[in-house]
């Protein structure tokens, strides 16, 4: 399918993170995979089947590598620098790495996260947790997953969730439709929970949600009862993610030629604006340390319904902006 025309808007420059105990490590191997932006690896199968490890169900490994310039700081590599990031099925031990990247989901409202993250645990069926290969820290770098609003709808982090995003909601033309979605129709409404390390090579995105859509296609034909079966024939999608906007975007006064409205953090967020049947945005009480460079943007939070016969236009347009970046 052509990929459709995109609006000019930016995408949020790499930046290492600070938010977790191992961010430096996570700085000092993704900065070193983004400035060579290499992929060195055999083309992922469609559909492989699990490799037993020691850190869990292994799907995939992908190997990115950088020669990186000697230096007498302690603190950086030397040498040649190869990450070999691998995709697994999420298991109990994830726990405290996942938590960590769900941390600010719903911006900074006490809410059962932890009950959230057991949840994304318990289905293996559908999901992926990106590592680095024998990473003695077992940490965890992206993950990806889609959860059924209507099966875990009597769950607090579910009702957590739904208040949240009813009370965000200030957009009157969206509210009916967002209702519908967590209300009657929540059985075929999936929450896609795609959150990730800011400096994760990109390279990987199209084989992480690859891997996502692909397990949903598979629960609906096997999983063992018609009713989980069920539970994966989704009709929509809801995505929770952030974006920087310009502070004077409504009136565009004190914009100038250069500036965009909107910058993505995410760069497949665009694609799902894009493609989204509805949208709003919202305030976000949590903000990040500003650069020069964002001095007039807010951090804010976004909230996008995406059609479930969407996805193979996602899938196709992200593989195609990534493999033009």
């Amino acid at each position: 399918m052509p990929r459709k025309p995109m609006r000019h808007r930016r995408l949020m420059k790499y930046q290492p993170l600070t938010f977790s105990p191992f961010a430096r490590q996570v700085a000092r191997v993704a900065s070193s995979c983004m400035s060579n932006r290499q992929m060195h690896g055999p083309d992922l199968p469609k559909k492989s089947q699990p490799n037993s490890v020691g850190n869990g169900s292994r799907k995939n490994t992908l190997k990115v590598k950088n020669e990186h310039s000697e230096s007498s700081d302690e603190e950086e590599f030397d040498g040649t620098v190869q990450a070999d990031f691998a995709f697994f099925d999420p298991k109990p031990d994830d726990f405290h790495g996942v938590k960590t990247l769900l941390q600010t989901y719903l911006d900074d409202i006490e809410w059962d996260l932890s009950g959230f993250v057991d949840l994304i645990l318990e289905q293996t069926t559908v999901g992926t947790v990106v590592k680095i290969e024998d990473d003695e820290d077992n940490g965890i770098f992206a993950l990806a997953t889609a959860l059924n609003l209507g099966r875990y709808k009597d769950h607090k982090c579910f009702m957590d969730v739904k208040e949240f995003l009813l009370k965000v909601s200030q957009a009157k033309d969206v509210i009916d439709d967002l209702r519908s979605l967590l209300g009657k129709e929540a059985e075929s409404v999936g929450l896609l929970v795609s959150q990730r390390v800011m400096n994760l090579p990109p390279q990987l995105l199209p084989p992480l949600y690859d891997a996502l859509f692909d397990e949903v296609s598979w629960a609906t034909e096997d999983e063992p009862t018609e009713e989980l079966r069920n539970f994966f024939r989704f009709k929509f999608y809801i995505i929770v993610s952030k974006v920087y906007k310009h502070k004077n975007a409504h009136q565009k006064k004190g914009m100038s030629a250069s500036d965009e409205e909107i910058i993505y953090i995410k760069p497949e967020d665009e694609i799902f604006h894009e493609l989204s049947s509805w949208s709003f945005e919202f305030s976000l009480h949590t903000q990040q340390l500003a650069t020069r460079e964002l001095r007039d943007y807010r951090q804010m939070g976004l909230v996008m319904a995406v059609k479930a016969d969407k996805i193979p236009a996602f899938r196709q347009q992200l593989k195609s902006f990534i493999e033009g970046s």
